[in-house]
């Protein structure tokens, strides 16, 4: 991008975390020129998955790809529900056929493990949709919204550290812009980020609902009066909250080990369904409905008489 040619070193940004009382160092990132940590084997296969499960290794293309398939896994989950309620019409619910032919014992497994986990899988298929859409939506608030707002400012010079308001006031300011927020960070005049003459801080909720929706406050480093409070847009607002339902992130250890059951179940439909699609017999469409449990009416068999039944 054009305005990353001012900012060369942007991803080479060092952290550190002081006791606010004591100003004692607890804890800092590495540096950037620092010899990297050995990986390990654990550390090497998790990057892999992820990168598999977020991307395919392909970037915002392979975002989008992914995306693509949530839709439509989302989708074969609505056309199996229909489905299933006019093939259940004439079984009880969740029976197993065990005595007939092993393709019905398939579709009645894939058919009660399809329905146990609909729900999950409707919410964790949508949630991944959005997720996957993360990059042109922060895209899309940036050139809007983000850039409206500094556009005034973006002209002006950076004014020295002698001639910088007090940031412990530019915090009190934000705690005032943002009632109910806390500040979780602060960025300084000229940060590739934020604008070359206001403090940026950034708010979160405090409550664990809205404690992934950020609202940026714009405090007016050369003078520490308040500029503005920003709340993120509706999309992406939804897109925060959808990550704890993807994610299973949000109910510590236990969730995420049910998350990870719940996965196992439905991989067990996906091997069902390519079961039955491969086993698939060459016989006529009427055959097969019959072979899956349906029972047709008799005038749906008559073959159309040509010239009207003359």
């Amino acid at each position: 991008m054009e305005e990353d040619k001012n900012y060369p070193d942007r991803n080479s940004s060092h952290w550190i975390k002081f006791d606010a009382r004591t100003a004692k160092v607890l804890k800092q990132s590495r540096p950037v020129d620092a010899p990297k940590e050995p990986r390990t084997w654990t550390g090497i296969i998790m990057g892999i998955c992820n990168q598999l499960h977020v991307s395919l290794f392909a970037g915002l293309t392979g975002r989008l790809f992914l995306g693509g398939m949530g839709g439509i896994f989302v989708a074969s989950l609505v056309s199996g529900t229909v489905l299933y309620g006019r093939f259940m019409k004439r079984l009880p619910f969740g029976s197993v056929r065990r005595d007939r032919a092993a393709r019905l014992t398939w579709l009645d497994l894939h058919n009660l493990l399809g329905m146990a986990t609909l729900m999950w899988a409707t919410v964790v298929g949508f949630t991944g949709l959005v997720n996957e859409l993360q990059t042109p939506l922060f895209g899309l608030w940036r050139i809007t919204d983000v850039r409206q707002t500094l556009k005034p400012y973006a002209n002006l010079p950076v004014p020295s550290q002698d001639h910088l308001s007090s940031v412990q006031a530019a915090f009190d300011t934000a705690a005032k812009a943002a009632p109910g927020n806390e500040v979780t960070g602060l960025s300084f005049p000229g940060s590739s980020f934020g604008s070359p003459v206001h403090y940026v801080l950034w708010t979160r909720g405090s409550t664990p609902l809205r404690a992934r929706l950020f609202t940026p406050v714009l405090v007016d480093a050369r003078t520490g009066e308040l500029t503005g409070a920003y709340p993120m847009p509706w999309y992406l607002r939804f897109l925060e909250i959808s990550r704890p339902l993807h994610f299973g992130d949000y109910g510590g250890m236990p969730l995420r080990i049910l998350w990870a059951l719940l996965d196992v179940v439905v991989i067990g439909v996906l091997v069902s369904g390519l079961v039955l699609w491969a086993g698939k017999r060459k016989i006529t469409t009427d055959g097969r409905l019959r072979a899956l449990g349906y029972e047709l009416d008799r005038a749906d068999e008559m073959p159309a008489l040509a010239g009207g039944g003359r």
